[in-house]
């Protein structure tokens, strides 16, 4: 009876009631993600860091990696906002089987989804067939860089966008037809504002995993410098003896994980000021 008098005074603990030796388990694996992220850090050699950044090979790499995944996301916001629109206003056993279908190259290992574009567009894949009759060569080139961005970045677009879009619902959506507004309107003027946050914070990680993409990028793209050699590919060539140095690797690898680190900021500062 004191228990449940003194639980419904406020006295319980504040922190609940997790056995405390779980907090063996947690730390370690809170220091599993972040001390190998400080080793990194401790290898950079900062009084030489603007050289390494600033060396030739590494900006062809960084000016590659920024271009490309600046298209990249603008294809996800070109086909991604379309395909979170009808998602979050289907039914819901269809959006659960097109839903699954969107997070599949989530889950998928990047080299397997470099495989399939491949297949597709290469020289004897269904659309790389048809292609090679006009003289339009896919693989390895820029191009086949923003189709391997596109393609593992897209499903952090769609889901973001579309969990916002069913979380606003269609009631201001209702209103604004009864008003006499159109659905260009409606779309412009209500939808898209009301899910600002998800569609602002489905961009920003949409860029942020186009920029880091290697897998599906070393495969159906390759690694040439200055045509398809991003900046995760420069790293992986400079720790295995080609390429940029490892000093400019290790920088590299730092400005990725500064821009991973600005991208959580940045959605997690834009969610927090956004009106519920």
């Amino acid at each position: 009876m004191s228990l449940v008098t003194s639980t419904r005074a406020g006295t319980a603990p504040a922190r609940g009631f997790v056995p405390r030796i779980l907090a063996l388990p947690a730390l370690l694996g809170l220091a599993l993600l972040i001390v190998p992220l400080i080793a990194l850090v401790s290898r950079v050699e900062f009084s030489t860091l603007w050289r390494d950044v600033t060396s030739p090979e590494a900006l062809a790499a960084l000016g590659l990696s920024l271009r490309t995944g600046l298209i990249a996301t603008g294809l996800c916001v070109l086909l991604g906002v379309p395909l979170a629109l009808q998602m979050a206003r289907m039914r819901s056993r269809a959006a659960a089987v097109v839903r699954a279908l969107v997070t599949i190259p989530l889950v998928l290992p990047p080299m397997v989804g470099g495989v399939a574009l491949l297949f597709l567009f290469g020289r004897t894949g269904w659309a790389g067939a048809a292609l090679a009759e006009w003289g339009i060569r896919v693989p390895f080139t820029t191009f086949a860089v923003v189709l391997a961005q596109t393609f593992v970045a897209l499903p952090f677009l769609v889901l973001a966008l579309e969990g916002s879009l069913r979380a606003t619902g269609i009631g201001f959506e209702q209103t604004a037809a009864a008003l006499g507004a159109g659905r260009w309107t409606i779309l412009r003027r209500v939808t898209l504002p009301l899910a600002a946050p998800g569609l602002v914070a489905g961009v920003v990680l949409c860029f942020a995993r186009a920029i880091g993409e290697f897998g599906a990028t070393a495969l159906f793209a390759g690694n040439a410098p200055g045509v398809t050699q991003t900046m995760p590919l420069a790293i992986y060539t400079a720790f295995n003896g080609a390429g940029v140095s490892q000093g400019t690797a290790v920088a590299l690898s730092l400005l990725l994980l500064v821009a991973a680190v600005a991208v959580l900021v940045l959605v997690r500062a834009w969610r927090a000021e956004s009106p519920r």
